[in-house]
């Protein structure tokens, strides 16, 4: 077998230990994911991430208004090894200090972390890397910066030249400028730069939404340096004016990837007028199954016989993970729920295309069905800090706790060790965005490989797995309308159709149903959603291209 690319992975988040604050959400629980498989299966990739001082805060509920707020502490990890490495990159006209520290703990040992908060730099460096997605434009160009410029630096530094550079969402493009500039301070001109720069990086877009692609005024590039030397004109043709981080990476990427194959459709349709744009093709998700998956689910579903003895075993563990999540639910919110009830899970990002309220839609369907010991329905999820319409939302589900307080539950300040407990011991795993904007959804993954019934909107990687009735069910019909209106009437009422004709009666009179469907949704799953399948389409498809 040849030897295969080292790869460098640039990201801003990495979610590998709960309690390890780095990471925000999906993008950094995919990232941690992403090197945990590779260090199990000995791969060459090296990720590069920032130290974050204080993360992405935390975020909690004020008892008298419902309404969610934001804390932040001093964040220290014993753990990391000083590699010994310093670079720096000149931001706004001064030289900024980036200090490389060695992740090599939680089952990763090939992550680099960039951290500013160091003796040398004033005040204002020191927190460039203080609050992951925090604050405004400058700030963020100042950490994309660091990870992106001092991220090449710091590799070279380490004595690494990697094959490929993989940036994981637009954030990292700043470490294509330094490989043009490297290239252009030996004598290159920019376009032959560019067209060697574009022969290794690759890329991966994950936000469907073309609002949530960040995008800066060509002037604060240009003041704060980060243009590396090269002209406005330059800058313009990669990513127009005003710059679209998601335009110039596809510009300078040889092969880009969308993280589902619905999603692949949807990034194309998005931005087929970009001229020049590498080809997006579609890598669906997965994930690291020994992070997130109980391993007796897994070996019980894959020996089921069907035999009595094996549907209680398996019925029995499901129930102890869900009596272990109802204990979690208690002793975070002093709500006892009752192991008998059907428990609908639904944790996510606070955005509005997720409709993390749609099933309250209308009181008079939902209101018996909560009373009578029908359903009982936990919800997690954060806001980002200076999103006051995400902290509505919330707010809006909190004020249900209070409508339902024995059977509707808000876990505050979600995190990875909420979204393990939920997507193990719910019974079902209710997912319901405006399609097609949800790009993969890997939480749905996580719930379908521990025996948790999905309950989807056919969006994100759901139309891939689905097998309506056998592994989980799907409501709407892949329906989409602009009409937010429409779409959310049409969407809520295939909900409740599947509910209460499908799941509700399928759980509380065919438990033999339920359970083979347990075992469809883990053996269906495990292999084509595992980060292993994620790593070696990388390989195929981008890697070695």
């Amino acid at each position: 077998m040849s030897k295969l690319p080292e790869v460098a992975y640039f990201c801003m988040e990495y979610g590998i230990q709960s309690d390890v604050k780095l990471y925000a959400g999906g993008l950094g629980i995919l990232a941690g994911d992403y090197l945990k498989a590779a260090c199990d299966e000995n791969y060459p990739i090296i990720g590069v991430g920032i130290k974050w001082k204080q993360g992405y805060g935390d975020q909690y509920i004020d008892r008298e208004t419902g309404m969610p707020y934001d804390a932040y502490k001093i964040r220290e990890y014993p753990f990391l090894k000083d590699t010994g490495v310093e670079v720096s990159v000149k931001i706004c006209n001064r030289d900024v200090k980036i200090k490389v520290w060695k992740y090599d703990a939680h089952g990763v040992n090939n992550l680099y972390l960039l951290d500013t908060d160091i003796d040398g730099n004033d005040g204002e460096a020191r927190w460039i890397t203080g609050q992951l997605y925090g604050w405004f434009g400058e700030e963020r160009v100042a950490q994309e910066m660091v990870l992106g410029i001092g991220g090449v630096r710091a590799l070279r530094a380490l004595g690494h030249n990697p094959d490929v550079y993989h940036f994981n969402e637009g954030h990292a493009l700043f470490a294509g400028f330094e490989l043009i500039r490297e290239k252009m301070e030996i004598g290159m001109s920019f376009r032959k730069a560019w067209k060697e720069t574009r022969q290794q990086v690759v890329f991966t877009t994950h936000t469907p939404v073309i609002q949530g692609n960040e995008s800066h005024p060509l002037e604060r590039f240009m003041y704060m340096g980060a243009n590396l030397s090269m002209k406005k004109s330059q800058l313009k043709q990669l990513g127009g004016n005003p710059f679209n981080m998601t335009v110039g990476t596809l510009r300078l990427s040889k092969i880009s990837n969308a993280v589902a194959d619905l999603h692949r459709v949807t990034a194309n349709k998005m931005w087929k007028k970009v001229r020049g744009k590498s080809k997006i093709i579609g890598i669906t998700n997965g994930i690291h199954i020994p992070t997130w998956v109980d391993e007796k689910m897994l070996d019980m579903a894959a020996n089921y016989d069907g035999s009595n003895e094996a549907k209680d075993k398996l019925w029995q563990r499901h129930l102890e993970n869900k009596k272990e999540l109802i204990d979690f639910i208690y002793n975070k919110t002093g709500v006892k729920l009752d192991p008998d009830v059907l428990l609908i899970g639904f944790s996510r990002r606070a955005a509005p295309y997720k409709r993390s309220n749609l099933i309250f839609r209308d009181r008079a369907f939902i209101e018996p069905l909560l009373k009578k010991g029908k359903l009982q329905i936990v919800f997690s999820g954060k806001s980002h800090p200076l999103d006051d319409g995400g902290k509505k939302i919330v707010s809006d589900i909190v004020e249900m706790t209070k409508r339902y307080p024995d059977s509707v539950v808000f876990l505050e300040d979600y995190d990875m060790e909420i979204g393990k407990m939920l997507t193990r011991g719910s019974d079902i795993w209710l997912n319901n965005p405006r399609r097609p904007k949800e790009a993969s959804g890997t939480s749905g993954m996580k719930a379908a490989m521990n025996g948790v019934l999905n309950v989807s909107i056919l969006d994100g990687w759901w139309p891939e797995a689905c097998e309506h009735g056998v592994n989980g069910w799907q409501f709407g019909d892949g329906y989409e309308n602009e009409n937010e209106e429409e779409c959310d009437k049409h969407d809520f009422e295939a909900l409740k159709d599947v509910l209460t004709k499908e799941v509700i009666p399928t759980f509380y009179d065919n438990r033999e149903k339920w359970i083979k469907m347990m075992v469809a949704s883990i053996n269906s799953v495990k292999n084509r959603f595992g980060m292993k399948r994620v790593l070696d389409e990388y390989y195929d498809r981008m890697y070695t291209l």
